[in-house]
């Protein structure tokens, strides 16, 4: 439970500190989504590659090594003097974060065998992200409150000084009994596959479409290939990539993936909303979401006992369509969105998602032996990582592109203002703090509005999003049993 908490606490403060970062550091809209985006782009990349050493090395002592690597770059964060220095720091966190996940969720399905248990251990572990989000916020306010920036980096440290003894005492080892060689080729492939993807998607969001974007999707596409390819033929695959021509593995897997792809993008663009526009101190804003959070675990938790009852692919289509309702309540915040309406639009998606991540993980572990719980396990958290990464580009794309449309600068700004105006919400309220009243009023009423404008498309796509995960859990895990 515990690097689960952590990475999940790590997400969640990130999203609050942000404006405060933009004010300390200057960062732009793009080094925002970097910022952001580095650390679960790095850990969609490497989640397989690290997935299979814990299969081959052990889990529990991958798990360790991770967890010394995340406190000791923890300590580099907080104190990174630019956005590149804090970009870099957050990929790293990245690498070592890689290391954590797919050992806990193959922990656990080797060590409950018995289907029931597995499915209750496994809500429990993911109730373990939304308690991180719920406390992400009330500690990261209260520390973003009363310190700089950087401190909500400093929780990670004594997390991970607990856990470290902790999993030595408590813990049992586990490992492929018979492994195979740590193929570095695939690795790369891995890398090479989604780092280009995810560029491209930021890169349309702040310039458009480029020969560059398109040259990055080119080498992610291709490196997809060729790792599929690579896969096929090895004697001792880093992925069984046959697994995908199971309908009712990779429907659970591609269910996790959109699952948390509207989810994790309208956190961001939401967190930013309830601080920028509506005014509210990073607490406050914890607390509106508070009882989404809150939400999430008791719905993972109630999927133990509803799927006893419904199949899996009734239960986690129409917890996707749950979703899309909250997701529809939140773009129809409109023009005049108080804290109360955006906080009810949160529980409503916070359910859904709740629900569909407990059943899902659930369905892509149990469709494996126990000694290669690593590698499947790695594949669920590459969905949820990208599914991450994804939303916060798209959506946080779609606000960015939105906001740039709609903003209208005074003309007696500087051209430097002019861009920072511009640039991000945060932007303009800074620069408004240096004109005229008349000026000033008027610069924020059209960022607000434009920034609203973004949050309300966003949510949007959300829908669009949530609605295509249903199709998929309706047709491809029809044959799934709760048994």
């Amino acid at each position: 439970m515990l690097p689960v908490l952590l990475i999940s606490v790590d997400n969640t403060v990130l999203s609050f500190a942000l404006p405060a970062i933009t004010t300390a550091l200057g960062a732009t809209g793009g080094q925002l989504l970097w910022i952001v985006d580095a650390y679960p782009l790095m850990l969609a990349g490497l989640l397989v590659p690290m997935g299979a050493l814990g299969d081959r090395v052990g889990r529990r002592r991958l798990l360790l090594i991770g967890a010394t690597g995340f406190a000791l770059v923890s300590l580099l964060a907080a104190w990174a003097p630019t956005p590149a220095l804090l970009i870099a720091a957050r990929a790293l966190l990245g690498v070592f974060g890689a290391t954590l996940m797919p050992s806990t969720l193959s922990l656990l399905r080797n060590v409950f065998t018995d289907r029931a248990q597995r499915r209750l251990a496994i809500a429990i572990w993911a109730a373990g992200f939304a308690a991180g989000g719920a406390l992400g916020p009330i500690v990261g306010g209260f520390l973003l409150t009363h310190f700089w920036w950087g401190s909500v980096f400093l929780l990670n440290t004594p997390l991970l000084l607990v856990l470290i003894p902790l999993a030595l005492w408590l813990v049992p080892e586990s490992r492929d009994p018979h492994p195979g060689p740590v193929d570095v080729p695939s690795i790369l492939l891995s890398l090479l596959t989604m780092l280009p993807l995810v560029h491209a998607i930021i890169e349309v969001g702040e310039h458009g479409v480029s020969a560059s974007t398109v040259l990055g999707v080119a080498i992610g596409l291709g490196s997809g290939w060729l790792f599929v390819r690579r896969q096929r033929r090895l004697a001792s695959p880093m992925l069984d990539v046959m697994l995908f021509t199971r309908a009712t593995f990779s429907g659970a897997v591609s269910a996790n993936l959109l699952s948390v792809l509207g989810f994790s993008g309208l956190l961001v663009v939401v967190s930013q909303f309830l601080q920028l526009v509506l005014g509210l101190s990073p607490m406050d804003a914890g607390l509106v979401l508070l009882p989404g959070l809150v939400a999430s675990v008791v719905a993972g938790l109630l999927a133990v006992k509803l799927v006893r009852h419904l199949r899996p692919a009734t239960l986690i289509g129409g917890s996707f369509l749950l979703a899309a309702l909250g997701y529809l309540l939140a773009s129809r915040v409109g023009t005049d969105p108080t804290a109360g309406t955006i906080a009810v639009a949160f529980v409503v998606m916070a359910l859904g998602v709740g629900l569909a991540e407990t059943l899902t993980n659930d369905e892509i572990v149990a469709s494996v032996p126990a000694e290669k719980a690593g590698a499947a396990s790695a594949v669920s958290e590459t969905a949820y990582e990208l599914g991450t990464t994804l939303g916060v580009a798209v959506l946080g794309s779609v606000l960015n592109a939105t906001y740039r449309a709609q903003v209208v600068v005074p003309s007696s700004v500087t051209a430097d203002q002019g861009h920072a105006a511009a640039e991000t919400l945060a932007g303009a309220v800074r620069v408004a703090e240096s004109l005229d009243p008349a000026a000033a009023s008027q610069l924020l009423d059209s960022a607000r509005s434009a920034f609203d404008l973004g949050m309300q498309r966003s949510a949007l796509v959300g829908i669009v999003v949530a609605v295509g995960a249903a199709v998929v859990s309706f047709v491809t895990l029809r044959k799934a049993t709760g048994d």
